[in-house]
């Protein structure tokens, strides 16, 4: 995640009233599309905790994990957005701690991803199996092995950091981005290869699971094609989510079109790339499940 780029920095040309008057339009936007996003996902969290049958169901269980993950991780990397502009630097001690709890978020999506569509594969391919194989208690230890696993890369990174750092550079202020923090050369490979490996093993699992049932038995038509609609969306919101690697080389091809934009082409590919896939979660259950959609139904029409 890299918010560098967003400060109140007076460009040629233009006045300061002008760039106070920017920066504030787009915390507004940025705080509003937060808070509506996470209102939807609220009231799916929310729906998920009134109704018994969606405690039982590992494929729902799952579904609210990602959902809840999203909601952390929006609102995390819209404090970093804000603060970015309004404080401009932070203690390191405090962006550190701000930093983790994104990364592990950040993590966690890919993993959830392959998750939900191994999930989908053992409904249509191995029905019989599928009550035995999916539980809820095994859907809740591999939802502590996300959280383990991450945690262990975020663990390795403050150790890395700890051990390449002088003390003062924790007393020390920083533009709170992860590459100005966990910056020492090890960690940077350390991380390349870590999302690497995460990634080929995510995209393995949509490749596999989505043939497989392309190729399931025709008996289970229906029941395949939802299933395969369904990984399909999750390889958008993976390539969504893997926007955020390619996001640099994305915005310095932009500003060799347009060298003038630099804060427009940041703050839009923020957008495209920390927003707008938190949005994709709620339309895939809370829209296309039925189940999910006539209880989420119901709540709205109580609030009315």
């Amino acid at each position: 995640m890299n918010l560098s780029s967003f400060n109140i920095s007076v460009e040629a040309g233009r006045k300061p009233e002008e760039e106070l008057r920017e920066a504030l339009l787009k915390n507004l936007i940025v705080s509003g599309l937060c808070i509506s996003i996470n209102y939807i996902n609220g009231v799916l969290v929310h729906t998920f905790r009134k109704h018994q049958i969606f405690y039982s169901n590992p494929r729902y269980i799952l579904f609210i994990h990602l959902v809840m993950n999203d909601m952390i991780q929006l609102m995390q990397t819209s404090v970093l957005f804000i603060l970015s502009y309004v404080l401009q630097t932070v203690s390191v001690s405090v962006c550190i701690v701000l930093l983790m709890v994104a990364i592990l978020t950040t993590f966690n999506t890919p993993v959830n991803l392959a998750v939900m569509a191994a999930e989908c594969y053992i409904a249509v391919c191995m029905p019989l199996r599928h009550a035995q194989i999916c539980t809820v208690r095994k859907t809740y230890v591999l939802i502590g092995l996300m959280w383990a696993a991450s945690g262990l890369s975020v663990l390795l990174d403050l150790l890395l950091l700890l051990a390449a750092e002088p003390l003062q550079f924790f007393h020390s202020r920083v533009w709170c981005f992860r590459d100005n923090v966990f910056r020492n050369k090890q960690g940077l490979e350390k991380r390349t290869a870590a999302n690497i490996l995460c990634l080929v093993l995510v995209w393995f699992t949509l490749f596999f699971t989505y043939f497989r049932i392309l190729f399931a038995a025709k008996g289970a038509a229906a029941d395949s094609g939802k299933a395969r609609n369904t990984i399909l969306l999750h390889g958008f919101q993976l390539l969504l989510t893997m926007l955020n690697y390619v996001r640099p080389l994305v915005e310095q091809a932009l500003l060799l079109l347009w060298p003038n934009d630099h804060a427009h082409i940041v703050f839009a590919s923020f957008v495209m790339v920390q927003i707008v896939p938190r949005f994709v979660s709620p339309i895939i259950y809370g829209l296309r499940d039925p189940t999910f959609r006539k209880c989420v139904r119901g709540h709205l029409l109580e609030l009315d």
